[in-house]
């Protein structure tokens, strides 16, 4: 996951990783937390009658502006105080989609957004969703019902308890950074304090608040002061951004740009500029260092592009210097090629990142929040002392492709979609696009060219089928502007809240690659030498589903009328849906992921 998140050790240590290689964590500052009540007057505390009201007041106090979810029995006193509150409550079709949709919104505000669910399949329908912002690092509250003490044990209707749910729901683990059962009024100070807390700190939150029907309508006991939250930055000493200074130093590098480095854009491009790195990024990293810019050399891992690897092979870096990516497999492929002679300055705020992609590659580990990373960088790196024989001829992707002409008795080509989405939507508007974690996400990959940062969102971390369709629901409402998710028919069949998007006039526009196939699996399975796999779709008119639902579309059948239908997808108002015939025999970019594959299979990894 391309995110950075709170540090764990705060020791520093050297760790062996193998007879060739290293990790050395970088000094950092402790980060504190000053919890001091103000000095409130009496209307500056948080009143209310009931426990379900506290918490409203609690969560409009920690700055949320959105809940998303469905509605139930044991929730709806929660759900009443949300509805009667600052907050703005969208009622979903599915929790999955609620969730898909607070990670997004999340993204496309910087602030934190509820999901909340009743008892039972309510809470369980969410965890796809609630896994997804665990990995996209996102700060999600989750908030549901959960069976009265009284009831437990007996069979209750969705009974939610320990007693038919797995532990790991209502503790803190490996879902939830923090997860409680609240069981008295008595318990808020503390809930409070921790879950502000993890808001403030950087990198991703998800916490579950399980509050008993019983307790939601239980009368306040307490008073609830708001407290100062503060956060000291975690930042590399002077004496590590010096090494790194040398080492970089020492002879050309590359700069592996990921999701995580999305708030350092200035800095690295000028970086890049100083010293003539070659610079490369991840498919959430797209866009951060311009596409078009003359040191870029492609996209890394799904989807990427070949000009990476000539630029390793032909140009090999003494060092890459990486900034905000896990290097996990979508964002590398783990391939051995991408490891640089003396290997890895590998930057983040989570420790055990460094190292773990390529446990045998020498990493040089430094935790420290990106942008002052490398603005300390730049203090070394003066202009004054730009190093001009690092200056490079490099590989750059191939963009000709997009310059297809356009036939007009077949089916659309996925290659010309994507250079009419790259013309109208990506070149002539300002709206955000998302690609599906499917076929979708490797042509968005490969073709879309961005040239500035937060205009393209791709949700390689979990990888789960329906976060775009659903998500863009909750992206173009916290933008208040249009945004477009390219999708696959199977994802779209999934679960695609566009009747949500209806409800309330969300301007989504959805651009649905139409084969009548989970083609990604049919084309991987045949390049892995499996036949005959049926993973069919019958076919599916997504506009007539529209229109149904009370939003507007368009049929695309042939290229001809690619332009025409994006345009009017543009200028519509509300949501909209573009259904793309698109031809399922044209090769999806997607090579390297299905030889990753293989090599799994026969256990070359």
């Amino acid at each position: 996951m391309e995110t950075e998140s709170f540090p764990v050790n705060k020791k520093n240590k050297i760790q062996k990783l193998g007879s060739d290689s290293y990790l050395i964590p970088s000094p950092v500052a402790d980060v504190q937390l000053n919890l001091e009540p103000l000095d409130l007057t009496p209307s500056q505390k948080i009143t209310a009658a009931s426990v379900a009201e506290a918490v409203v007041k609690m969560l409009e106090d920690l700055g949320v502006e959105y809940a998303f979810g469905v509605s139930g029995g044991a929730i709806a006193p929660l759900w009443h105080a949300l509805q009667h509150s600052s907050i703005k409550v969208l009622h979903f079709r599915h929790e999955a989609g609620a969730a898909f949709a607070a990670t997004e919104a999340y993204f496309a505000s910087d602030r934190p957004v509820v999901v909340f669910t009743t008892t039972g399949p309510g809470i369980t329908n969410a965890l796809t969703g609630l896994f997804a912002a665990v990995w996209e690092g996102a700060k999600v509250i989750f908030l549901s019902a959960s069976t009265s003490t009284g009831q437990r044990g007996r069979w209750a209707c969705q009974e939610t308890s320990t007693y038919t749910m797995p532990e790991g729901i209502f503790s803190s683990g490996s879902l939830f950074d923090y997860a409680t059962t609240l069981e008295s009024s008595d318990e808020l100070p503390v809930i409070y304090r921790r879950l502000a807390g993890g808001l403030t700190r950087p990198g991703g939150f998800v916490t579950h608040l399980s509050i008993p029907t019983a307790i939601q309508t239980s009368p306040l006991k307490i008073s609830l002061s708001r407290e100062i939250i503060s956060t000291a930055p975690v930042t590399a000493s002077e004496t590590t951004i010096s090494e790194c200074t040398r080492l970089l130093s020492e002879g050309p590098f590359a700069i592996w740009v990921g999701f995580g480095a999305r708030f350092a854009a200035e800095e690295i491009r000028e970086l890049a500029e100083r010293t003539g790195a070659a610079v490369m990024c991840s498919p959430r990293g797209k866009g951060i260092f311009p596409e078009n810019h003359p040191q870029f050399v492609g996209v890394t891992g799904f989807g990427g592009h070949e000009s990476v690897v000539k630029y390793m092979q032909q140009h090999r870096p003494l060092r890459t210097l990486v900034l905000g990516t896990r290097l996990g497999e979508r964002s590398s492929l783990w391939k051995p090629v991408m490891v640089p002679r003396r290997g890895f300055l590998h930057v983040d705020l989570d420790p055990e990142v460094p190292g773990t992609a390529y446990p045998s590659a020498e990493t040089f580990a430094i935790q420290s929040e990106i942008k002052l990373f490398v603005m300390g960088l730049l203090k070394y790196f003066s202009p004054k002392h730009l190093n001009l024989t690092m200056k490079q001829v490099l590989p750059q992707p191939e963009q000709n492709v997009i310059n297809i002409n356009p036939r007009t008795n077949r089916s659309v080509r996925p290659a010309v979609l994507m250079g009419a989405i790259q013309q109208v939507i990506v070149e002539g508007s300002n709206a955000l696009v998302m690609t599906e974690a499917s076929s979708a996400s490797a042509w968005g990959n490969y073709m879309l060219q961005f040239t500035k940062p937060n205009r393209y969102r791709n949700c390689s971390g979990f990888s789960s089928m329906g976060q775009i369709t659903t998500g863009v629901v909750g992206a173009a409402l916290a933008r208040n502007s249009k945004v477009v998710a390219i999708v696959g028919d199977g994802a779209m069949l999934m679960n695609s809240e566009v009747s949500t998007a209806v409800k309330y006039q969300i301007p989504a526009v959805w651009i649905v690659l139409n084969n009548g196939l989970y083609n990604m699996c049919v084309q991987g399975t045949k390049m892995q030498g499996f036949k005959d796999m049926d993973a069919e779709i019958p076919q599916t008119n997504f506009v007539k589903i529209a229109y149904g639902m009370g939003a507007d579309g368009i049929r695309v059948e042939t290229e001809a009328d690619i332009l025409p239908a994006l345009k009017k997808a543009m200028a519509a108002a509300g949501p909209f849906v573009v259904d793309v015939l698109v031809d399922a025999t044209e090769p999806i970019p997607i090579k390297d992921r299905i030889e990753n594959l293989i090599a799994q299979n026969t256990g070359k990894f």
